[in-house]
């Protein structure tokens, strides 16, 4: 960090106004708190569309963007300095103006199973209904399990486990970065391993928005920037941006570090699990966007660009 470098004098962080987003948000104050004692730093609680419309599956609305908008207009017009995010729920092209000046170490990425009565997928009885926001999680559960009802769950953390306990679902699947973050760990029955539930692209990490003009924002955001996650889910998110991913295509990307070498794999899929492609490379961290732009061409070769052409003109997918 340059020498010549000074703190602003406050700071005003944009968040949603979920449990979970306020305690991304809480977590980030805490921590530039301790490196900035002399920053008065805040939290702009916001209520996005995303969060407004729950009757309806986020593919169906427009996608995850919808939960960022509000907090980068917040930005745009000076209400907020800086916005914290999910990474999994980061468009995959960041809006011209707008650029992530850190990305932090990631938490558990893995998808979680949640269930009252059943102690994994594979005891749940044939017709049980699985709650899931996620089409990626749906194809995969349907690909693996046909016999499984999976059904749509929105809301909060909190509402979807009220869902469960309601006994509107036998189980339902979340991820287990939000679960763990909430204090809610014993709410986890079982964790879903990469190969049984890849995950979403740069799910466990949090991103920190700001505007591009806001250098001193991006040298003071340094210290939580996290190289190692950043690599992994830099390589996710071009391998679902070359795919046009959003939360309207069922697809997962998932890379880790493993002595120094950078694995990743990906897939793309039909919402009803008929017809998985996937693929996976090893090669250099720093190398890591090259690498997803790679995968996303061998899943083209196998065939992802006809899935991905038939979602765009299937029913309720234009």
């Amino acid at each position: 960090m340059p020498n010549s470098f000074l703190p602003p004098k406050k700071l005003v962080i944009a968040s949603r106004e979920s449990l979970l987003a306020m305690w991304q948000a809480q977590f980030i104050q805490n921590r530039l708190s301790e490196l900035y004692p002399q920053t008065e730093i805040s939290i702009l609680g916001m209520t996005t569309r995303g969060d407004q419309i729950l009757d309806q599956s986020l593919s169906k609305i427009g996608g995850k963007g919808l939960f960022i908008k509000e907090l980068e207009q917040a930005l745009e017009d000076g209400r907020a300095d800086i916005a914290v995010h999910s990474m999994k729920d980061m468009p995959m092209n960041v809006p011209e103006g707008f650029r992530l000046a850190a990305i932090t170490e990631r938490e558990d990425p893995r998808d979680a199973f949640v269930s009252n009565q059943y102690a994994n997928l594979e005891s749940l009885p044939a017709g049980s209904i699985v709650g899931t926001s996620s089409l990626r999680r749906e194809s995969q559960l349907r690909a693996r399990f046909s016999n499984l009802q999976v059904q749509p769950l929105r809301g909060n953390v909190q509402t979807r486990l009220r869902k469960l306990d309601e006994g509107q679902y036998a189980a339902i699947i979340l991820a287990a970065a939000g679960l763990k973050r909430l204090g809610l760990s014993e709410r986890i029955t079982a964790l879903l391993s990469p190969e049984q539930s890849l995950p979403a692209v740069g799910q466990g990490a949090l991103g920190i928005e700001c505007r591009e003009d806001r250098t001193d924002l991006i040298t003071m955001m340094q210290p939580l920037h996290h190289p190692e996650t950043a690599h992994c889910v830099e390589a996710e998110r071009a391998m679902s941006r070359l795919l046009g991913g959003s939360c309207q295509v069922p697809l997962g990307a998932f890379a880790k570090i493993v002595d120094g070498n950078l694995q990743l794999r990906g897939f793309v899929s039909q919402p009803d699990g008929t017809r998985i492609v996937n693929a996976e490379l090893n090669g250099k961290p720093e190398n890591g966007i090259k690498m997803g732009e790679e995968l996303a061409q061998q899943l083209i070769q196998q065939g992802a660009d006809k899935i991905l052409a038939s979602l765009v003109h299937a029913e309720g997918w234009k």
